[in-house]
């Protein structure tokens, strides 16, 4: 706890310092830049022709949504050449749209942002998201509702674009919820599947709760700030806000970003996830979803600087996280839930990173994007394994495959060495530099971080044993054989992504540090040890990760069915009782509260008002037997009643 204090105290401390030095020149888009909707546009559109144009673009659909796509992309690459050519301080442009609307005092327009935040954004989106459009042409080929599928996938894609472009926190909230809603169409696409139809409404659920934190938020920036764009809450983040409002802010923020990336403690939904076809698990966890959280909180970097809890709550979400989905990887026979599980600790060093402030901010990105050239190569690998098995998914019924999958072996292998953090890979410029900032931050924090990275080589070597070497363990009818070329090619591309993309976008023109620095602040910090002493320690634990995984399935028999295992190893095939935790805690007590509420609203409230129209009734109906409409009945009556009468006066006259 003391650790924790402490980590709070510094960021308090150091929240004065950088964003001085930030100086960010936004300006009105003009020439090229105002442009910068056709990013939104082209798979908007995309998406609306393939939705609805029916079934007479059923051959030509999946070459329209490639081609929005990859159209798209090739916007992206002229607006980052274009703002490569202005100075660092002058790479913000604001492309004004329409107003929405202007009531109350509140006025919101749709506005763009394009700036180097946004750009590297926009870049992995659309670039990554093209290569898996084309890899889905093969995967997707034989399923006869292939045009649905690539209208959802470009509909994924311009919700993202939105999300990372908007200028504004409630035209954010827009593209926030598209891609939940594309999200949930991807996952429950095969809806033939029980499994699949639960995982997709598992997903929306779980992020409903999470996207309550964003509305909360929203209306407390109108409450404090007047308005929710980002040009007036970030300069009035600064201007003698209490404390406490921006910690409330950062905190609603952060349960908004643990919903849409899978962070505890609303992880829960992203491995049942893994029920959608192949191609919407890699584009949801590299290049789309999971990373919106993270975006979301760097892009807030404004408020979680003068907010010292609310980073602090970040980092402990990130530190818990990226050990939990770990450990979970370890145990998944099921290649693409143990990628998941890899996805969910991935994210969870991003998350670290963000929580750590200047200090972070870029690095988080910096894994952001390498992470997602190695995690969409692993993913599309996954997929073109499965394509060969019969879908098969068990790495248990895998073994030995690399010598009938060579291409698909040799990419994987490619995104493997990433993953881990060897040299010179992806991973180890981006992953390590993590580490280096969470160790100069806090020792518990990069003792967290480090042993992550020795769990992470562990699981992933474990996979990558099971797949492509042990033994031969897939049943006589199976055919093992390597996907087509408009698979492989993409498999090649992010191979190669994996391979030369954390050493390039750390030192090629200046690198993502310094492109990003205007945006998030001046990297800075102070290692507790010498930086080749931490690259060694890091290394050896990597080192001691792979030896251990190769001891127990390389040396070792490779059973088809998995043994029990201890009371760890249980619980990480149950995902640490993700599942069980939100039943006992959340979905029984709501379902027990629904039931009483029933029970009172049929029991009281209904019981009271048809009580009485009740009562009335059936004094109604016994009163109206009085009214025969008989004149015979009204003298018998009539005479009846004067009987009565006599007889009590001739009762009070007695004596």
């Amino acid at each position: 706890m003391n650790s924790i204090n402490s980590l709070s105290q510094g960021f308090a401390v150091q929240a004065d310092v950088v964003r001085a030095d930030t100086v960010q020149v936004v300006q009105e888009a003009s020439g090229l830049f105002s442009w910068t909707w056709l990013l939104i546009a082209l798979p908007l559109v995309g998406a609306a022709v393939l939705l609805l144009g029916g079934r007479r673009l059923d051959r030509t659909g999946h070459l329209i949504g490639s081609a929005a796509a990859i159209g798209s992309f090739v916007v992206a690459v002229a607006l980052f050449i274009a703002l490569l050519g202005e100075s660092g301080g002058e790479r913000s442009y604001l492309v004004p749209l329409w107003e929405w609307f202007n009531a109350g005092g509140y006025e919101v327009r749709v506005d763009l942002l394009l700036d180097q935040l946004s750009m590297a954004f926009v870049l992995l989106i659309t670039g990554v998201g093209s290569l898996i459009h084309i890899y889905s042409i093969g995967y997707m080929e034989h399923d006869e509702r292939r045009r649905r599928f690539f209208g959802y996938l470009n509909l994924f894609v311009a919700s993202m674009l939105l999300l990372v472009l908007a200028a504004d926190y409630l035209i954010l909230f827009i593209g926030w919820e598209g891609v939940g809603l594309a999200s949930y169409l991807l996952i429950g696409f095969w809806q033939h599947k029980p499994s699949a139809a639960v995982a997709a409404k598992k997903a929306f659920v779980v992020n409903r709760v999470g996207d309550m934190g964003m509305v909360l938020a929203i209306a407390s920036m109108l409450v404090v700030f007047g308005s929710s764009s980002f040009e007036v809450v970030f300069a009035g983040a600064g201007s003698g806000v209490t404390t406490g409002w921006l910690n409330a802010i950062g905190l609603l923020l952060l349960l908004a970003a643990c919903g849409k990336s899978a962070q505890f403690p609303l992880q829960s939904w992203l491995l049942d996830a893994m029920e959608g076809p192949t191609p919407v698990s890699a584009l949801i966890h590299a290049a789309t979803m999971v990373t919106a959280g993270v975006y979301l909180v760097v892009r807030s970097a404004a408020i979680y600087d003068l907010a010292p809890e609310a980073r602090t709550a970040v980092v402990v979400i990130g530190a818990i996280t990226l050990l939990m989905g770990a450990i979970i990887g370890c145990a998944k026979d099921d290649i693409k839930k143990a990628l998941a599980g890899s996805t969910m600790s991935q994210i969870g060093y991003m998350m670290l990173a963000a929580g750590l402030g200047p200090a972070g901010y870029a690095f988080a990105i910096f894994h952001l994007i390498t992470h997602g050239f190695f995690k969409a190569n692993l993913f599309l690998g996954a997929g073109s394994v499965m394509h060969g098995m019969n879908d098969e998914v068990d790495m248990r019924r895998f073994g030995a495959l690399r010598a009938a999958m060579p291409v698909t072996f040799a990419t994987f292998a490619l995104g493997y060495l990433a993953i881990i953090g060897l040299p010179p890979f992806a991973g180890f410029f981006s992953k390590d530099k993590i580490i280096e900032a969470a160790f100069a931050e806090n020792i518990l924090i990069g003792i967290c971080a480090l042993l992550g990275a020795g769990i992470t080589a562990f699981y992933m070597t474990r996979v990558m044993l099971l797949t492509f070497f042990t033994s031969k363990r897939w049943a006589d009818d199976a055919h093992p054989h390597e996907s087509p070329r408009v698979m492989t090619w993409p498999l090649i591309g992010l191979g190669a992504l994996s391979v030369a993309g954390g050493a390039g976008l750390l030192y090629i023109g200046g690198g993502i540090v310094d492109w990003l620095e205007p945006v998030t602040g001046e990297e800075h910090h102070d290692l507790p040890l010498p930086l080749a002493l931490l690259i060694a320690l890091t290394l050896t634990t990597v080192v001691a990760g792979v030896a251990l995984a190769w001891f127990m399935y390389q040396r070792r028999p490779v059973p088809a069915v998995a043994p029990a295992g201890n009371p760890l190893v249980t619980a990480a095939r149950r995902d640490l009782y993700g599942d069980a935790v939100n039943e006992a805690v959340l979905m029984r007590p709501g379902q027990y509260l629904t039931r009483s509420l029933v029970y009172v609203e049929s029991r009281g409230v209904d019981g009271a008002v048809l009580g009485a129209a009740n009562a009335v009734g059936g004094l109604s109906s016994r009163w109206r037997r009085w009214q025969t409409g008989f004149v015979r009945s009204y003298a018998l009556t009539m005479l009846a009643g004067a009987g009565l009468v006599v007889i009590a006066m001739l009762l009070v006259r007695l004596p």
